[in-house]
């Protein structure tokens, strides 16, 4: 991606912890593994946030779509299975599926095509898996780093999972430190189960994603809101601002709109650049 960046200072924004890799560095990794977790870590993000999902036989994992299909070989190792979700396979069969060399392949973002990835980076890439949430959150805490992680409503047949209570069971258990952790969700009923249960770990509340039946800030009953930049504006975070919430924005790319919105009064920004936000804000 080629892009002009312009360094301005951050006195202003209201956040020390204002880059947050969206799915790890997406542009620069295959999203949602450890290759881009650590990347994220090596280009100076503050954080990452990542997506929750679960197996057949009650794993967490990260994978963020519904389907294999996007981003595993699936297609080659369980052929007749390509339209069965994520959800329907167990932990042993996930590991057989190659989640990177989709990345080689497409290059989603073009930074390999831009020369952003090395060689040695992308031979390194082809063959990742898909990651456990536990490895995930071990690497986190051995940085004493920032993560995110986003809930969503799991396909079937895990339609019923108890996906809050596995995952505040987790955090517990690893003794996970509470101020390097965010869970956000556009369920605001796992919200308010995480807030009845776990009041010391922070949620936020997505919001402006279309489909999500979940288009507004409604009565602001969150303290922070995920909100999705394509459909945000100054004068909505100045409002939200002025009810005492805090507002985080997804998925800052451009570098403009990186600025415009931290001079706004958001707080963070969730991007796929975060080599890109590092170089803005000295």
């Amino acid at each position: 991606m080629v892009m002009t960046v312009t360094t301005i200072p951050s006195t202003a924004p209201p956040s020390l912890l204002y880059n947050i890799a969206h799915r790890g560095a997406r542009s620069l990794a295959p999203e949602n593994t450890m290759a881009a977790i650590e990347k994220a870590w090596r280009v100076g993000a503050h954080g990452v946030e990542v997506d929750v999902s679960v197996t057949a036989d009650g794993e967490l994992i990260l994978f963020h779509d519904d389907l294999l299909t996007r981003t595993t070989d699936v297609h080659l190792v369980f052929p007749k299975r390509t339209e069965q979700p994520v959800t329907a396979f167990t932990w042993e069969e996930l590991q057989r599926l190659d989640a990177g060399s989709w990345f080689l392949e497409s290059d989603p973002l073009g930074e390999i095509g831009e020369g952003n990835v090395t060689p040695s980076e992308q031979s390194a890439i082809g063959g990742v898996q898909i990651p456990l949430l536990e490895d995930v959150l071990v690497y986190v805490k051995s940085k004493n780093w920032y993560i995110n992680l986003e809930l969503k409503e799991l396909p079937a047949p895990q339609t019923g999972f108890p996906v809050v209570e596995k995952v505040l069971q987790l955090l517990g258990k690893m003794q996970f430190p509470s101020e390097n952790i965010a869970i956000s969700s556009f369920v605001f009923e796992y919200l308010r189960q995480i807030q009845r249960t776990r009041p010391d770990i922070e949620v936020n509340a997505l919001i402006g994603f279309p489909g999500s039946g979940v288009q507004d800030w409604g009565d602001f009953e969150f303290d922070i809101y995920n909100a999705n930049s394509a459909y945000t504006d100054e004068e909505q975070i100045k409002e939200a601002l002025a009810r005492g919430c805090r507002v985080n924005l997804f998925t800052v790319n451009n570098p403009n709109e990186m600025i415009r919105f931290r001079k706004a009064g958001a707080d963070k920004l969730i991007t796929d650049y975060p080599q890109i936000l590092k170089d803005i804000f000295l």
